[in-house]
C-alpha cells in the first residue's frame, strides 16, 4: 500500500495537499521557477521524499528507499519532466505550478490532473 502511494506521489512528482489553490500564485517562468526554489529540495515527509530540481534540468533524489532521476524542462509556461524511480518509469508530463510562499504545488496535466504540495527544504 505504501509503495503504491509513493509511486503515485512520485509520478506527479507530488502528494495531495491541503493548500487553498485561489492562495497560491501561478508560477508561469522558469527564472521565477527557479528563485523561488533557491536550491532547496522538494519533500514530502511522510514517503521519504526529496528531490532536487537542478537548473542544468536534472532531477536526482530517493523516495521510500529507491533513487529517483530525471531530466526537466520549462515549455509555455509549464514544468515538463520525466524520471525513473528506481526501475520505474514515471511518464513525461507538464505540470502546472504554483507557490504560497510556504509549499510549491505541481498539477499535473497542465493544471488539469491531480496535485501533489511539496515542503521546500
Amino acid at each position: 500500500m505504501l509503495r503504491t502511494a509513493t509511486l503515485t506521489a512520485v509520478a506527479m512528482l507530488f502528494t495531495l495537499g491541503a493548500t487553498a489553490a485561489d492562495a497560491m500564485e501561478k508560477l508561469s517562468e522558469r527564472d521565477q521557477f527557479l528563485q523561488t526554489l533557491d536550491g532547496r529540495n522538494l519533500t514530502i515527509g511522510i514517503y521519504g521524499l526529496s528531490l532536487a530540481v537542478l537548473p542544468d534540468g536534472q532531477i536526482a533524489g530517493r523516495a521510500a528507499g529507491r533513487d529517483v532521476v530525471g531530466e526537466w524542462s520549462w515549455q509555455d509556461g509549464y514544468f515538463c519532466r520525466s524520471m525513473m524511480w528506481g526501475q520505474r518509469e514515471i511518464p513525461y508530463n507538464c505540470q502546472l505550478v504554483q507557490y504560497d510562499g510556504r509549499e510549491m504545488r505541481f498539477t499535473t496535466d497542465r493544471g488539469e490532473g491531480d496535485y501533489a504540495d511539496f515542503r521546500l527544504r
